[in-house]
């Protein structure tokens, strides 16, 4: 079959590169894809917000799957508009993108069908917003978390230890520092303990979990500094332990999966799932409706079964039965990023040691890059996302960064301390 990835990051890199070891699939394109994407697949200059034209290019080339990776398109209708060819996609339609596309409606969600969450209240105008900031540290809060409502590249969050912070925070969302995404917010209590991520399929008929992985959000090691898009991911993560991974399906997947068929939410697709684990005890910190990046790097290197036959599988209903398998070995993937990220950064720097990376045995995937003067040079905040497996997570953890230290480019930078938390729980 023919595929066509929208997008242009390491996630949508993660998944050319494995459907391109589909044994069902024949040819892989990608809308508008990079310079690390280009090498896997043929890029076509076509926008992600530009759906009708998608539709077209997957109409004219006869397209078998479209696979949607970003967020924006999928709350924009670009399922909708490309299913409404006759074409197979692997996304959700826009009403029910709302789960990430509006913090509200997704709270809202998961209170009527049970899904345990956080606490939390929704605002349109700043001073209620500021007096319930207030109310709850004046009832002893340690912290409060403060969301803009929409989509906001992975930056509209604040965990807050202060009111002052806070106070700032829903300030700057209701003065437009996030767009239309700030014209709400959601404000939420502080939940404690260690942040996963669990991805799922679904096809809104059954509901498949993947393999656990955990993200590193805050740009500094010791998971310090501000949030980003993600700084690196491991899997799979050693606090989902099998108990919780039973707690995971009974109390949020199951219950999900009712919700979707009682809202007759067309939901075909992957659900990210970020997760706040205490005591063994999950609870929902937000949804997300597409594959996490770069949490999808690692969980797939991770994959054994046909990317290409599960996600049409998916796509078409017929998720139940698809064989999926998984690799015994660890993975961690490290984001290096352009200097200054998740602030300004300067771009347009040669990118050296791709291939010595590789060498290494490290698969390098492409978020921020581009072509310039024949070269490849970084683009974006988030550059590459270097991935590596070992026969243990101490040992995936050295193979990565070995790679990570034969690749530069003028202000990159890393974490040095992705995977730290798995070796904390015993991982090996």
């Amino acid at each position: 079959m023919k595929v066509l990835v929208i997008g242009s990051g390491g996630r949508e890199h993660a998944l050319v590169w494995k459907l391109r070891q589909s044994a069902a699939v024949e040819k892989v394109y990608c809308a508008p894809g990079n310079a690390g994407i280009a090498a896997d697949a043929e890029c076509v200059a076509i926008g992600v917000d530009e759906l009708e034209k998608l539709a077209d290019f997957a109409q004219d080339r006869q397209i078998d799957l479209v696979v949607v990776g970003p967020e924006a398109p999928l709350c924009a209708g670009a399922a909708d508009v490309i299913r409404a060819r006759g074409i197979a996609v692997f996304g959700p339609g826009a009403a029910a993108a709302k789960l990430e596309g509006s913090k509200e409606f997704a709270k809202e969600f998961m209170r009527k069908y049970g899904i345990p969450t956080a606490r939390g209240e929704a605002f349109t105008a700043e001073v209620p917003a500021l007096a319930y900031i207030a109310s709850e540290f004046a009832r002893g809060a340690k912290g409060i978390v403060v969301k803009a409502d929409g989509l906001a590249a992975g930056k509209g969050v604040l965990v807050a230890e202060d009111r002052r912070s806070a106070e700032e925070f829903t300030h700057e969302c209701f003065s437009g520092a996030f767009g239309a995404a700030g014209a709400k917010v959601v404000i939420e209590e502080l939940l404690t303990g260690e942040e996963t991520s669990v991805l799922a399929l679904t096809d809104g008929k059954t509901i498949v979990r993947l393999a656990s992985s955990q993200d590193h959000k805050r740009v500094f090691d010791g998971d310090k500094g501000p949030n980003t898009g993600g700084m690196g991911a491991y899997s799979p993560a050693p606090v989902v332990t099998c108990e919780v991974e039973k707690r995971i399906d009974e109390e949020i997947l199951k219950p999900f999966l009712r919700g979707l068929a009682a809202e007759k939410l067309d939901y075909r697709g992957v659900l990210f799932a970020g997760l706040m684990i205490e005591n063994g005890i999950p609870k929902v910190l937000e949804f997300n409706v597409r594959f996490g990046d770069p949490e999808v790097q690692p969980v797939l290197r991770r994959l054994e079964g046909d990317l290409g036959e599960i996600l049409l599988r998916t796509a078409r209903g017929e998720l139940a039965g698809t064989p999926i398998a998984w690799s015994d070995e660890p993975c961690v993937s490290v984001v290096m990023a352009s200097g200054g990220y998740p602030g300004k950064y300067a771009k347009g720097f040669p990118i050296e040691g791709l291939e010595a990376a590789a060498r290494e045995g490290a698969v390098v995937f492409h978020a921020g890059t581009a072509f310039k003067d024949g070269r490849i040079v970084n683009s974006g905040g988030r550059v590459l996302g270097v991935s590596a497996r070992g026969a243990d997570i101490k040992t995936a953890i050295a193979n990565a960064y070995r790679a990570v230290d034969k690749i530069t480019f003028e202000g990159g930078f890393c974490r040095r301390d992705i995977g730290a938390k798995a070796l904390k729980h015993g991982g090996k």
